[in-house]
């Protein structure tokens, strides 16, 4: 008996809201911009936000390395660069002394000349 009662009820309540919904106006065509269009346009201003940010960032942390980091840091790499030369000259200066068969005299250096 319930069962009857609600399935009224609900189409009762159907018939009503039907001229209800009929009257409501569709949404007419207008030039406001629809969700992805707006999204689009905050993820560029969003872009042009960051990368504004990350020039000031970017300006600033060259500044930073020139004053505090570059001057420590050239001692080092100087160091560095002297202890590579002096080690390169001595391994030049050994290969050039150790020679297993270097010639003595002239007939010794070109064998191939009769």
């Amino acid at each position: 008996m319930h069962t009857k009662l609600l399935a009224f009820a609900l189409i009762l309540l159907l018939q009503a809201c039907r001229p209800l919904s009929a009257q409501t106006l569709s949404p007419a065509e207008n030039d406001s911009p629809g969700i992805l269009q707006r999204l689009a346009e905050r993820a560029r201003q969003a872009k042009s936000t960051v990368s504004a940010f990350g020039e000031t960032a970017l300006g600033f942390l060259g500044a930073y390395y020139e004053d505090h980091i570059q001057p420590v840091t050239d001692s080092y790499v100087g160091w560095a660069s002297d202890v590579r030369s002096s080690m390169w000259e001595k391994i030049q200066t050994t290969m050039d002394n150790y020679m297993p068969f270097k010639a003595t005299n002239a007939t010794d250096q070109n064998p191939i000349k009769k």
